[in-house]
């Protein structure tokens, strides 16, 4: 069988055990997230040997940044799924007296999601897990980038759940474009903006709904009121996971021009303290996912002023982390989103001037601010859109399940974590339910002035 058809064939198996109607039951899907999850911790000493394959991840990154996520996710939708699937009474209008209106949530059908290679793992059983929850059925395409990862994934997701509920197909562009052309219920894609693009354009020949997870260069500011060695450090934080290979990675940094030198300084002690052997950088720093993403990462190396590290090694594709100061403004550097452990710093002098310049780029997934003013906090707040961020720390907004986690414009549409998956992948229903005890004469014809008159005060 050739790939469209074998495409093909999964997405009818899928469409007809969706319309099995098993998939809408609290148990039954409480079952399966039980199932899925005793799979994740069957395997976890193969997910730990995936991720070092694929990107030299750490046993303790790999934990923090992704199995522990999952686990967190799994576990909050199994506690609280029965909740969330209760229909919801909300008010009623004068003019639906006497009725009860209730809303409902209803799960789409059939699913697509399409996760990325950077954190293969988390990011395709997070909102699988939404998926589930919601009493879809999902057909999952993961990176081909991360190749061991995603055969895991297939293994780990094929034995725990039913064919028809779940799917996951790998390959490359081929497959891509042949899932594109279903006609799916929804489409979750989480990647770059480039390729968002196309996805919402295919999904909207068939009027299919998104989320598009997707990055941008996220900024961090530094005003000179933060305590800068702290600031130091937590955007270090933030920039080498992954090496910098997250979507809401600090891009860069504007530092405030009269601390800028102690940031530079802070910044290289805490750079320093992080490896103190080359045995550790080897083994516990993240590589390029590959030689072709690496080649790109090291050309931004020709821009601009490098004022610590850039040093490459070609062989295990680890770029050391590097501090760029002052680049043009005009390069590529500064002009796409960097994906890699390079640390632009630019100098401002007015918080309001910035405000200003910032609001006229595209709008990023995150947003860092430093600082201990207030009136800082809520100027940058209310006056940028960004998908969401931190005051005084970096990445750590991902890690809830009680917030939603998404972007805007540029970086995206659409929200997802915790209980904001599971409404993602719903669709919310409203049924009005009228009592046969009394009728309203106004809405029926004939209609007259006097109706008119009795109308226009009830509705107004």
């Amino acid at each position: 069988m050739n790939k469209e058809n074998y495409i093909n064939m999964v997405f009818k198996r899928s469409q007809e055990y969706f319309y099995s109607d098993i998939t809408k039951s609290s148990s039954y899907r409480i079952e399966q997230l039980k199932n899925l999850k005793a799979s994740i911790e069957k395997n976890e000493k193969y997910i730990y040997a995936a991720l070092k394959e694929d990107l030299n991840k750490s046993y303790y990154e790999t934990f923090m940044s992704e199995l522990s996520l999952v686990y967190k996710e799994i576990n909050y939708a199994i506690r609280n799924l029965k909740d969330w699937m209760k229909p919801e009474k909300v008010k009623t209008e004068i003019s639906q007296f006497p009725g009860c209106m209730k809303t409902y949530k209803d799960p789409y059908g059939v699913v697509l999601i399409i996760s990325p290679w950077n954190y293969p793992f988390q990011l395709t059983m997070v909102p699988l897990i939404g998926a589930i929850a919601a009493g879809n059925c999902a057909v999952i395409k993961p990176s081909n980038y991360s190749s061991a990862t995603s055969r895991l994934i297939m293994m780990l997701i094929h034995s725990a759940l039913p064919r028809g509920l779940a799917t996951v197909i790998e390959g490359g562009r081929d497959e891509n474009k042949y899932l594109l052309e279903q006609k799916f219920d929804y489409i979750f894609f989480t990647g770059s903006p480039k390729v968002g693009k196309i996805v919402m354009e295919k999904a909207s020949k068939n009027l299919i709904p998104v989320t598009l997870e997707l990055g941008g260069k996220s900024p961090v500011i530094i005003t000179e009121t933060a305590n800068i060695k702290k600031a130091a450090k937590r955007v270090v934080f933030g920039k080498l996971l992954n090496a910098g290979q997250t979507c809401i990675a600090p891009d860069y940094i504007l530092v405030h021009k009269s601390v800028k030198n102690e940031l530079i300084r802070e910044l290289i002690n805490e750079l320093d303290n992080s490896f103190k052997s080359k045995n550790y950088y080897r083994n516990k720093y993240p590589k390029m996912i590959n030689k072709e993403h690496f080649l790109r990462i090291i050309s931004y190396l020709q821009t601009g002023n490098t004022i610590y590290g850039g040093k490459i090694n070609i062989d295990t594709l680890q770029i050391e982390p590097t501090i760029v100061y002052e680049p043009s403004l005009d390069s590529k550097l500064m002009q796409e989103e960097i994906f890699g452990p390079i640390l632009p710093i630019i100098a401002y002098e007015n918080l309001d001037v910035l405000i200003e310049k910032l609001k006229r780029k595209p709008k990023s997934l995150a947003l860092y601010l430093f600082t201990k003013d207030e009136e800082e906090k809520e100027k940058i707040i209310k006056n940028l859109s960004f998908g969401g961020g931190c005051i005084n720390d970096t990445v750590l907004q991902i890690s809830s399940i009680y917030g939603g986690f998404g972007g805007v414009g540029n970086s995206g549409m659409g929200r997802y974590h915790g209980k904001y998956s599971f409404d993602t992948f719903s669709h919310e229903k409203t049924i009005l339910e009228k009592s046969w005890l009394a009728d309203n004469p106004l809405k029926y014809h004939p209609y007259n002035l006097v109706k008119f008159g009795i109308i226009k005060k009830v509705l107004n």
